[in-house]
C-alpha cells in the first residue's frame, strides 16, 4: 500500500496518544495538520511559530521515533508555519528540521513521556547475576515451578493449555498479554513461573524476568529518588518475556502505573511477551487506569478455580511421587476429600502429616491422619446432604422440588437438574447410584453424563459458569 501523508501521520498519532496525557495531546497534537509526503520528507502545518517552537522543544525526539518507525532512519520532518498577515489573510513559513536520533531523552518532564526505545549503552541492571563478567539478567525464577508439577484438571485447563502456548511461542500468539487471576493458593505463581522456565528451557537467547509488582513499585520509587526514572524504564524494555505477579497492587501506585504503562506499550509493540497474576479479573480491578485495563483485555483473561476432588488427589499423588513418600490410599482420599480451599494448604497438610509421622517415628494411617489434621480440617457442623443440595439449588433457580424428580425436558429444568447432581457428586460421599435415585430412580450413566454437560457448559457459557460457582460457594458455606 502506497503511503500518503495522512497513513503516516496517522499511525504516529496512534502511538503518541497513548504516551502523552490526553489534555496535552488535543491541545499540541489535534492542530497539526500533514501537508504532503515526499521521498522520506513528511510537511506538517502548525497553526504559529510558537506552536512550532513548543513541539521542537517538547516533543520533538518523541516525533523522531513514531516517524522513524514510519518512514525509516532517513526520515525528515519540514514544518509549514501560519503567519497571520492582518485581517484574514495567512501564508506560511516553511523550515525544514533534522530528526535528532532516537536514542536522546525526551525534553518534557511529563512522567507519561517516557521514550519508546533506548540506547541500550549504561542500563543499569537492579537484577545482576554476581561474579559473571559478562552482565546477565537473573530471571528470579525457582526452578521448582515447571508444567510437570503443576496438574491439569477442570479447575485449570484452560490456563494451563495457554500459559504452554504462550511458552512455546513467546510474543508471537494471540495471548499477549496473558492475564491469569484466581484465589490465594491456586497456582498463580506456579503457572507464571512454569511459564518462564518453560520459555528458558525452549528459548535460552529470550530475556525472561518474573518480578512481583511489590517489587517492581519499590524498584520505581527507588529510581525516582535517585533521578533515574529512564534506566528503569530502559531496563524493563530489554525483557522478551515479562512476568509480573499480583498486578492488583499497582492500585495504590499511580505513578508505578504509568512507568508500567509505558513498558507495557514498548514491549507489547516490539512483540515481546506479556504475563501477568491478578487476584481477580481485570474489569473488578479497582483503582487502575483504564488504558492499562483495556491493554490487559488485549490478550487472554484465564481464571484459576478450585481443583476439584480428583484434581486435588492427583496433586497429592504427584507431590508424593517427587518426594519418594508413600501413603495409604485411603489417608489420600481423606486430605483430598477435607481440604479443598486451595492448593497451598492442602500442601501444607501433607507436609504436617509427614513431620508428625517422622518425629514420633509412626507410620501414616488414617487415625493419625485425622489427628494431626484438626487444625488444617475446618469441621462441619453438620454433614451436606443431596436434599439439602436440591433446597439449594431449587430456590437459586425457583425450581419447584419436585420437577426435578420429573421426566422432563424443559431447559431450565433439566439445568437445573444437571447441576443438582454436579453438585452432590462434588460435595457428598454418596455412589453415582445413590445420587441418581435422589433424582427418580435415574442411573448412574446419567449422574455421569449431567456431570460432564455441566463441566462443558461452564467451559463454554459464562453465566452458566458464574450460577454454579455462586452456587458451589453457598453449599460450602453450609457445611462451615
Amino acid at each position: 500500500m502506497t503511503k500518503t501523508s495522512d497513513s503516516v501521520w496517522n499511525n504516529c498519532l496512534n502511538i503518541i496518544k497513548d504516551i502523552v496525557e490526553w489534555q496535552h495531546f488535543k491541545t499540541w497534537f489535534e492542530p497539526i495538520v500533514p501537508v504532503a509526503l515526499t521521498d522520506k520528507v513528511l510537511t506538517i502545518q502548525v497553526p504559529s511559530q510558537f506552536f512550532y517552537e513548543y513541539i521542537e522543544e517538547h516533543y520533538i525526539t518523541l516525533i523522531a521515533k513514531t516517524l522513524k518507525r514510519e518512514l525509516g532512519k532517513e526520515a525528515r520532518l519540514e514544518y509549514r508555519i501560519m503567519m497571520d498577515s492582518g485581517g484574514n489573510n495567512k501564508h506560511h513559513n516553511q523550515k525544514t528540521m533534522d530528526l535528532p536520533a532516537t536514542g536522546n531523552k525526551m525534553h518534557s518532564n511529563n512522567l507519561m513521556d517516557f521514550p519508546l526505545n533506548m540506547n541500550n549503552n549504561h542500563v543499569k541492571n537492579p537484577f545482576v547475576i554476581p561474579g559473571l563478567k559478562k552482565v546477565q539478567i537473573d530471571p528470579q525464577l525457582n526452578a521448582v515451578y515447571t508444567f510437570d508439577s503443576f496438574i491439569e484438571g477442570d479447575c485449570n485447563r484452560v490456563a494451563r493449555r495457554a500459559g504452554k502456548t504462550v511458552a512455546d511461542k513467546p510474543g508471537n500468539n494471540s495471548f499477549n498479554p496473558l492475564v491469569v487471576y484466581g484465589g490465594v493458593g491456586m497456582g498463580k505463581t506456579h503457572l507464571a513461573q512454569a511459564i518462564g522456565n518453560d520459555v528458558k528451557r525452549q528459548h535460552p537467547n529470550k530475556v525472561v524476568l518474573y518480578v512481583s509488582s511489590e517489587k517492581f513499585i519499590n524498584q520505581f520509587q527507588d529510581h525516582s529518588r535517585n533521578n533515574a526514572i529512564n534506566d528503569f524504564i530502559h531496563f524493563y524494555q530489554l525483557i522478551d518475556v515479562l512476568i509480573i505477579d499480583d498486578v492488583q497492587f499497582f492500585a495504590r501506585a499511580e505513578k508505578s502505573q504509568d512507568a508500567f504503562f509505558a513498558i507495557f506499550n514498548h514491549l507489547h509493540q516490539s512483540g515481546k511477551q506479556l504475563v501477568l497474576t491478578s487476584d481477580k479479573p481485570p474489569k473488578d480491578l479497582d483503582g487502575m487506569q483504564e488504558r492499562l485495563l483495556s491493554r490487559f483485555r488485549w490478550g487472554l483473561s484465564t481464571d484459576l478455580q478450585m481443583p476439584d476432588y480428583e484434581t486435588r488427589i492427583q496433586i497429592l499423588e504427584h507431590k508424593m511421587k517427587n518426594d519418594g513418600l508413600e501413603m495409604p490410599k485411603e489417608v489420600v482420599k481423606y486430605l483430598a476429600y477435607n481440604i479443598g480451599t486451595n492448593i497451598r494448604e492442602l500442601e501444607g497438610a501433607l507436609i504436617s502429616l509427614l513431620a508428625q509421622s517422622s518425629l514420633n517415628k509412626r507410620e501414616i494411617d488414617l487415625e493419625l491422619a485425622k489427628k494431626v489434621l484438626r487444625n488444617h480440617i475446618k469441621t462441619s457442623s453438620k454433614e451436606i446432604t443431596i436434599e439439602n443440595i436440591q433446597k439449594m439449588v431449587c430456590e437459586y433457580f425457583d425450581v419447584g422440588y419436585e420437577k426435578l424428580q420429573q421426566k422432563t425436558r424443559k431447559r431450565e429444568i433439566v439445568q437445573a437438574r444437571q447441576i443438582t447432581m454436579y453438585l452432590a457428586k462434588a460435595f457428598t460421599k454418596n455412589s453415582l447410584k445413590t445420587i441418581g435415585e435422589h433424582f427418580g430412580g435415574r442411573d448412574h450413566t446419567t449422574v455421569i453424563h449431567s456431570c460432564q454437560t455441566v463441566k462443558d457448559l461452564m467451559d463454554t457459557d459464562n453465566v452458566f459458569k458464574e450460577n454454579v460457582l455462586e452456587l458451589q460457594q453457598k453449599v460450602q458455606l453450609a457445611s462451615l
